[in-house]
């Protein structure tokens, strides 16, 4: 009964060692170990109707939404070799954006104030290079009408001027099928986002009804220095006030497998990685079909469909949109449009991480430093805590200041398990000690770090933020390894202040899990490492002052591996 406490924290390592395993498998492609899902077929988009776009286009794997969409897909990005087209670089204060006349697509965003992974140039997202693609595209279908391999006319500044608020680019496509197409962006001073102006002009003699398509195509390979040891969702989504946010792993696409709302008349759709993403929003009451598919052998697609009223001969019809690429700072995305901060995923734990970004945001406004930040934010989340955390570790306390006649009854009674179990309860109800009592308060207190854990693996704000010294970095690891070394000193130091488990073979385990634990550390961000640092050091001042207290006097039980 003893042990009951540590039997239940030994489940709780081992589940999270298992499903570290499991996250493991996945992030090197290979099946999940727990996972029983079954292939289902995959369906193909419909080559035949006026209204569909040629079969040699249509990309051999679509998801039944994609395939179910009117008019059919959009263009495959890769299936036909495009036409010859410009590049086209426009520079604001904060973004270099380089266009391609070849659609008016959107082939490379640089931003000019992220730090890139050598710490010494800026960060590009959008990128259209051999063994690199990740594009936004936009264009007409329902019949042979400008879409986004057409060959477009460029107007417009190429530098946001000084004074300036906004910058202003147009591609305009020649008339095709008495249809042309005319792509209006205004880029905003301070802002990753731009809106976008597709106006459909009917040339011809008879009205049309083209459906306007919005995507984001890219590879599916890693990304560059993505860790081993911790991963996070690379990969499309799709946004709805229905469905809400969504995520979709392109290994289910490849399989078939996605499911995703069909239709919606808001939302927006995205591509997501670790601190940046894009997105294509519509205005809401636009009715929109949604779909994700495999456009090339590597490629893959996301996007939304808009059906068109009839135009009339010599009319023009107008849809506004908004394009953001940027990095996932909560606060601006929230801003741009309903849902967008979802793009900073925090998983099952939202409910719980986004109040503790935020109070981590107002700390740092006071402080200045993310680095402080942090660590304000573990001790304000201590106290919070502080007397849930107390009953466990008077619990402990007592524990320890009754362990040595524990230890000589079970010595008494190693050959009596029974008498053993009775003994030791009558032990606890003479010494009112509950072998529960230290389990409850770190049940409760789990989902808290958790949630906190995911915040600073999220927050990209940690990104080139230098703490102190050769901290110069907290989404990097430590270069020479220092926080991890205190960490794992400080987490053996905690061990050693419990009470030493009557089980030789369980007190043998109890050095070795940390120490276990603490070689991941090593390959960590600093933010988190700090965290941790924190929490640790926080956690043997409580620990040291409570048994002080209670008259129990702080020692260290180090191991014994006779």
């Amino acid at each position: 009964m003893n042990d009951i406490r540590r039997t239940i924290l030994w489940v709780i390592f081992g589940f999270s060692m298992v499903m570290l395993w499991d996250q493991w498998q996945i992030h090197n492609g290979k099946k999940p170990t727990f996972g029983f899902g079954t292939s289902t077929p995959v369906a193909t988009a419909p080559a035949g109707g006026a209204s569909s776009v040629p079969s040699s286009t249509v990309p051999a794997a679509t998801t039944a939404a994609a395939a179910a969409l009117p008019g059919g897909a959009p263009p495959a990005t890769a299936a036909v070799p495009a036409a010859m087209g410009e590049k086209i670089t426009v520079t604001t204060d904060l973004l270099r954006l380089t266009f391609d006349t070849a659609g008016g697509s959107l082939v490379r965003t640089e931003f000019l104030q992220q730090l890139g992974d050598d710490k010494s140039s800026s960060f590009v997202l959008l990128d259209d290079r051999p063994g690199s693609k990740y594009v936004a595209e936009t264009g007409l279908i329902g019949g042979d009408f400008p879409n986004h391999r057409t060959v477009m006319a460029f107007s417009g500044e190429r530098e946001l001027r000084a004074g300036a608020s906004e910058l202003v680019v147009r591609f305009e496509s020649p008339e095709k099928n008495g249809v042309k197409l005319v792509k209006t962006y205004t880029l905003k001073r301070g802002a990753y986002d731009a809106g976008v102006r597709h106006e459909v002009v009917n040339a011809g003699s008879a009205p049309v009804a083209p459906q306007l398509y919005l995507q984001l195509v890219r590879d599916g390979n890693k990304l560059p220095n993505e860790s081993s040891f911790y991963s996070t969702f690379t990969g499309p989504a799709v946004y709805t006030e229905a469905a809400k946010f969504t995520k979709v792993d392109f290994s289910d696409i490849e399989k078939g497998k996605a499911e995703i709302e069909k239709s919606s008349t808001n939302g927006y759709v995205a591509m997501v990685q670790h601190y940046f993403a894009s997105a294509w929003i519509l205005p809401d009451g636009i009715k929109r079909d949604l779909f994700v598919r495999k456009v090339d052998n590597n490629l893959y697609a996301v996007g939304m469909i808009a059906p068109l009223e009839p135009i009339a001969p010599g009319a023009t019809k107008a849809v506004n949109a908004t394009f953001f690429a940027g990095p996932q700072v909560e606060t601006m995305l929230e801003q741009i449009a309903p849902g967008l901060d979802l793009v900073k995923d925090y998983g099952w734990l939202t409910i719980l991480s986004k109040p503790l970004y935020w109070l981590m945001d107002q700390l740092h406004k006071i402080l200045g430093n993310w680095g402080w930040a942090i660590m304000a934010l573990v001790l304000v989340i201590k106290i919070a805590f502080y007397w849930l955390q107390a009953k466990g570790y008077e619990s402990m306390a007592k524990m320890k200041a009754i362990n040595p006649r524990v230890m000589a009854m079970r010595e008494r009674y190693k050959d009596k398990p029974q008498e053993m179990q009775q003994e030791m309860m009558r032990i606890y109800r003479e010494e009112k000690v509950n072998p529960m009592g230290g389990c409850l308060p770190i049940m409760v207190q789990i989902p808290v770090f958790i949630a906190l854990y995911w915040v600073l693996l999220s927050s990209v704000e940690m990104r080139g933020a230098p703490w102190i010294g050769w901290i110069r970095d907290l989404a990097a690891p430590d270069p020479y390894f220092i926080l991890p070394l205190v960490m794992t000193f400080t987490t053996l130091l905690q061990t050693a202040l419990n009470p030493t488990p009557p089980d030789p073979m369980q007190a043998k385990l109890m050095w070795f899990m940390p120490l276990a634990f603490s070689v991941m550390f090593f390959f960590f961000p600093s933010g988190l490492v700090l965290y941790w640092i924190t929490n640790n050091v926080l956690s043997i001042a409580q620990q040291w002052l409570i048994n002080t207290r209670m008259g129990v006097p702080p020692e260290f039980n180090l191991p014994k591996f006779r």
